[in-house]
This record gives structure tokens, sequence and C-alpha cells, in this order.
């Protein structure tokens, strides 16, 4: 008879500190999901968020001691309560323990304490994808809006958006 398998520990979600910035950039690198701009991108938004720019919030997931991934979210411009998810990673070591599920978790979490509002969720629509889009759908969140061929012939930009009461 086999013993049952123990449950996974925890993940802790916490507001990333500087000394959690190699650990994100690993995360980003960690396989071949992110082509070179999308890392750059990603990484200017680490660097703005770890240096107190208010208007990119980072936190990471934390699964036996290390940094599993981040998501880095912020208000939207120029409205009252909606919110854009711009980055959510997980390193590969770590994926299928429910690290991005936690990360997604405290964003709406954080986003209800402070009233609630909406979040938005851009996304590609090719195959490296597609663990994020099945994330945002069995979190609850519709698809909004389709933009074809918006980042390269046969790449759309799909739009998640979710209300999240306070």
């Amino acid at each position: 008879m086999t013993p049952p398998t123990p449950p996974a520990p925890p993940i802790e979600v916490r507001p990333a500190r500087a000394e959690d910035r190699p650990a994100i950039l690993a995360a980003i690198g960690s396989d071949a999901t992110f082509h070179a701009g999308e890392i750059a991108v990603a990484t200017e938004l680490v660097d703005a968020g770890l240096d107190g720019d208010g208007d990119y919030l980072l936190r990471v997931a934390v699964a036996d001691g290390d940094v599993a991934g981040y998501v880095c979210f912020g208000r939207t411009p120029m409205t009252r309560a909606t919110y854009d998810l711009y980055w959510i990673v997980t390193h590969a070591a770590a994926r299928g323990r429910g690290v991005a599920r936690a990360l997604l978790a405290a964003v709406e979490r954080e986003v209800a304490a402070a009233g609630g509002g909406q979040i938005r969720v851009e996304t590609s629509e090719t195959e490296g994808y597609g663990a994020a889009r099945a994330l945002y759908e069995r979190a609850g969140y519709p698809l909004a809006a389709t933009f074809a061929d918006f980042y390269a012939p046969g790449d759309a930009l799909l739009v998640y958006y979710k209300r999240v009461p306070a």
C-alpha cells in the first residue's frame, strides 16, 4: 500500500523586496515562454516596482523558502477602480503547484480590500500562453475582447476582464 502524498507546503504571497530581483528575473527567464522584447519590458516594470513606483505593484510567491513566481499589477491610469494585471509568472520548476493561482488570488484580495473594482488582463493567443489563459478562465475571467493579428499575423490580443467586489 502506497502512503498518501503529503499536502504541498503553503505558498506565501508577500510584497517583493529588492533582494527578490534575481529570483524574479530567473523566473522570467526559466523557459522559452518570453522573447527578448518581453523580458526587457518585464524587467523594466520589475525595476520600477522595486524602486517604489506606485504604478507597478509587485508581489512574490514563496514556496519552500524560495521565490517561485511573481505578479506585477497596478491601478489603470484615469480610472476610479480598474487595475491592470501586467505580468504573472511562475518559475518553470515550480509550475503545477498553484503558484499562479495564489498570486492571482492575492491580487483579487488586494483589489477587494481597496474597495473593489475591475481587473483587466491582456495576453496572447499563442500556444505559449495557453496556461495563462486557462488560469484566467478557471478564475472566472471572461474573455471580453479579441484583437486579431495584434502582436503579429496570427497572434491576437485577448483581453480578460473581471469585476471584484469589495
